[in-house]
């Protein structure tokens, strides 16, 4: 049973990381995980984020313009997705919870230093047959072993020059998969100690987040993106050095 005190954090974490949802268009994952990992083992958060994550990467999924266009494009990818997660996912349960830490940590670092840097490349058409397999693989072992979607599919879906609202459309697509495929890997590996319970609580979870991605696309409309995108990145990179420093003590 939790405390009075850990409802109340674990609410104020949905309610901020759909916050930044719901401005810059993704993070909901990336900052739960990150601040729910301070406080409870990482296969427990990543259960926790499983239902807010899956309705709100779905909600932006399906109501982009492109949706059977993306999935033809992506399929590989995706696929690498879901192997990689699912073979990945062992190591956020049992006697490997210190080392998901520090690779949650890791990555977070990672994306923030890239966000921060602006850094960015393009990925030609020709190169994508090979490439998008690869991404997605690579995707899913981060996403298995830290709980965290974004690394290197963030990055390489921005390469592709998409357009703005295809860009949106395909991170929905990413994610998505990237839940449903986390869901399985956690079931598989006996992450679902008690499985009623642990749904409803990302059920519960699912309302301060929806409350917060709509107040974040209430506030987009009236602040710098760029300002707020700024403080993002920063967060994520002290929040990362902290996870990767407890890890390693």
């Amino acid at each position: 049973m939790l405390s009075a005190g850990v409802i109340a954090w674990i609410g104020a974490v949905f309610l901020a990381a759909g916050l930044v949802k719901g401005v810059v268009g993704m993070g909901l994952p990336t900052v739960a995980m990150g601040l729910l990992a301070v406080t409870m083992p990482p296969a427990q958060a990543a259960a926790l984020l499983l239902i807010p994550s899956l309705v709100t990467n779905l909600w932006q999924l399906l109501t982009g313009p492109s949706f059977a266009g993306l999935c033809k494009r992506l399929w590989t990818m995706m696929a690498g997705v879901v192997l990689g997660t699912v073979a990945g996912a062992g190591l956020l349960t049992g006697a490997h919870t210190a080392l998901a830490s520090a690779g949650l940590g890791a990555a977070l670092v990672l994306y923030a230093l890239v966000g921060l840097a602006r850094a960015g490349f393009t990925t030609p058409a020709r190169h994508e047959a090979w490439a998008s397999p690869l991404v997605g693989v690579a995707t899913g072992l981060v996403t298995g072993a830290t709980g965290v979607f974004v690394i290197p599919a963030v990055p390489y879906l921005q390469s592709l020059r998409l357009g703005r609202e295809d860009l949106i459309q395909a991170l929905g697509l990413s994610f998505t998969v990237s839940t449903a495929a986390l869901a399985i890997g956690l079931f598989r590996t006996g992450a679902f100690a008690s499985p009623t319970a642990q749904l409803a609580g990302s059920v519960a979870a699912l309302v301060p987040a929806l409350a917060g991605m709509f107040a974040g696309q209430v506030l987009r409309r009236r602040m710098s993106v760029e300002t707020f995108r700024m403080v993002f990145f920063i967060g994520l990179l002290a929040l990362g050095v902290y996870l990767a420093g407890e890890a390693a003590i």
